[in-house]
């Protein structure tokens, strides 16, 4: 088997990782060992978080609707069914954008949903 030296691969393999580490503090930012720990564990933090960020923007988009919903008679899971019987495909980034910027936008959909509510027996 040939032997291998690796000089410039194994030198720009770890000027890449450094230069991830830039501004960790101490020997996280200068020692390699350290520096790729810090920057796996970055890295994985950085993965879920871009998760969680879906997550909290739902849940604040829902909080919204459900203040504005409850302004105008409905709950939010009334105002949820009434628009899905009414046909309404709006998503629920756009109906919080709605209730925080246009609230007579917003009670005109609340009231198309309050419309096609299905009566209850």
């Amino acid at each position: 088997m040939p032997r291998v030296k690796r000089g410039t691969v194994r030198r720009a393999k770890r000027k890449k990782l450094l230069s991830l580490a830039k501004g960790y503090y101490q020997t996280k930012s200068k020692l390699y060992r350290a520096a790729k720990e810090s920057v796996d564990t970055a890295l994985k933090y950085a993965f879920v978080g871009r998760r969680n960020k879906k997550r909290d923007f739902r849940r604040l988009w829902v909080v919204r609707i459900n203040a504005a919903a409850r302004q105008n008679g409905l709950t939010y899971s009334q105002l949820i069914n009434g628009l899905k019987h009414a046909g309404n495909t709006l998503d629920r980034k756009s109906l919080a954008e709605l209730a925080a910027t246009s609230p007579a936008a917003f009670a005109a959909v609340a009231a198309q949903a309050k419309a096609a509510l299905p009566a209850r027996a």
